[in-house]
């Protein structure tokens, strides 16, 4: 009985040691294993198998992208402004074996080559570009660091300069300058504003101004026409008139009539001489005149 428990005993232990070396690698990871202290495959995801006390999961990687934020770093700008720039950078494994055994610690090395890329790159710049040109340093850390880690299976997809903190006092000299320059730009558009403004009143009253000449205008060219519809008026009537006379074909007492009508309405007028007709210089002969005339239209005088 006893080899029997013997026997049992080894067959549990060796259930145990075989569910022990049963893995099961989760999505978006690899393991790198070692054979006898060499490295023989790298596991991907799904169930594997490892041979007991020879085969050894040396590292289990992620393959999911990474961020790490570094610490600020002290750089000096072209023109020696020392300022604190800190990065954040992106990076995934994409060769398990190359990034076990390519370099010890992987992520020191990607953040001492961050801050000596990043310290080349500000050394070329002045002050004024390091603030405005944050894509440019981007994406020349980026593809610096990308090249420098294809050796150690690492793709650095991107490179954030996270913050960039200049000394104090150029900090209060910025202030200035760009408070300087918000009330430049107040000035600027007040005198602009007050220029438009003096433009819009001249334009008014140079259209106001037009105006009034065309109503004036407008007013002499009807005040004209009506003077001229008055004379041709004036001169119609007294064209009929005279046709309707000649149509009546008056007598030489009517035409004398008329004379003396006309007569006495110039001797109103402001003349100062007056021509009298000789057929109206005899008194006598305009008194006899005019008695006939009046006999004749049976008109008593």
């Amino acid at each position: 009985m006893l080899w029997l428990y013997i026997l049992l005993a080894l067959i549990a232990l060796v259930l145990i040691v075989l569910v022990a070396n049963i893995r099961v690698v989760p999505q978006a990871h690899s393991y790198v294993v070692e054979r006898i202290g060499t490295y023989y495959q790298t596991w991907q995801t799904g169930l594997h198998f490892k041979i007991p006390f020879i085969d050894r999961v040396a590292k289990k990687v992620s393959l999911k992208e990474t961020v790490v934020d570094f610490a600020p770093q002290a750089v000096i700008t072209k023109d020696n402004v020392t300022m604190q720039i800190d990065t954040v950078v992106f990076f995934q494994i994409t060769d398990p074996k190359l990034f076990t055994y390519g370099v010890n610690n992987p992520l020191s090395a990607i953040e001492f080559l961050t801050a000596t890329t990043l310290r080349n790159i500000i050394g070329d710049l002045e002050l004024d570009n390091t603030l405005t040109s944050r894509d440019v340093i981007n994406n020349r850390i980026t593809a610096i660091l990308d090249e420098a880690t294809d050796k150690w299976g690492i793709k650095v997809n991107r490179v954030e300069v996270k913050n960039i903190v200049p000394p104090k006092e150029i900090q209060d000299a910025m202030e200035r300058q760009m408070k300087a320059e918000r009330l430049r730009r107040e000035s600027i558009l007040k005198a602009e504003g007050e220029k438009r403004s003096q433009i819009l009143v001249a334009e008014g009253e140079k259209e106001s101004a037009i105006l009034r000449a065309e109503a004036v205008k407008e007013q002499k060219i009807r005040e004209a026409q009506g003077e001229a519809e008055a004379i041709v008026m004036v001169q119609k009537a007294y064209a009929d008139s005279l046709k309707l006379l000649n149509e009546a074909d008056p007598n030489e007492k009517v035409v004398a009539l008329k004379g003396l009508e006309a007569f006495a309405k110039a001797a109103d007028g402001r003349a100062t001489k007056i021509i009298i007709p000789s057929e109206i210089q005899s008194l006598a002969g305009l008194a006899t005149s005019v008695k006939e005339l009046f006999a004749d239209t049976d008109i008593q005088p």
